[in-house]
């Protein structure tokens, strides 16, 4: 069990738990600061959901994605606890989404060069070449109108030459927002726009 505020969440050994990793948290502060009643809020990649359910909870209209089923089956049971009703798509990141755009999207994504084996590993590896990143950039055009503000949260091991490099080819930017250090790693929030 792991607490949040107000929310409680159950959470399974095959999912990405938000009370030991450092990024959900620093991701949710910024997004707890943001205008999030009425906003169409995308989080692909859930995880244990809880900034989904904070954005909720905050009256955005929320839709979540992840590509592990144990994953969906504890948020779909998490919502019901903590009352908020967003929509919940078994995905891979966009694959399983109908195009619309949304005005928030919130992205903790998987940093480690390896490819996944298990839907648990989904949460740490984003492919030896980096396949989830090409595929992130390859699809958001889909998502976004042109004052869509997209975040991402990254930490100083990633190999940012390839994540930019992706983003660069869809004519993205990666513009930091905001940085913070603890004692083992320093994350980093971007927001991702479209080149001028």
């Amino acid at each position: 069990m792991y607490r949040y505020q107000d929310i409680r969440l159950e959470i399974p050994p095959e999912v990405f738990h938000p009370g030991f990793f450092f990024s959900t948290q620093f991701l949710l502060q910024y997004i707890e600061k943001m205008p999030l009643h009425d906003k169409k809020f995308l989080e692909p990649g859930f995880g244990s959901g809880l900034i989904s359910i904070v954005a909720a909870k905050k009256g955005a209209r929320v839709t979540a994605t992840d590509i592990n089923p144990v994953a969906v089956e504890f948020f779909t049971k998490n919502c019901r606890y903590n009352q908020v009703n967003p929509q919940i798509i078994e995905s891979d990141l966009f694959k399983n989404l109908p195009k619309e755009s949304y005005d928030i999207i919130a992205i903790n994504p998987p940093y480690y060069k390896k490819n996944p084996v298990t839907a648990g590993d989904y949460a740490w590896f984003c492919g030896v070449n980096g396949e989830y990143f090409s595929a992130l950039f390859d699809s958001l055009d889909d998502y976004i109108h042109p004052n869509t503000e997209i975040l991402m949260v990254l930490f100083d091991g990633c190999d940012m030459e390839m994540i930019t490099g992706f983003a660069a080819a869809k004519n993205f930017t990666l513009n930091c927002v905001l940085s913070k250090k603890n004692l083992l790693e320093k994350n980093t929030i971007f927001k991702i726009e479209k080149t001028k």
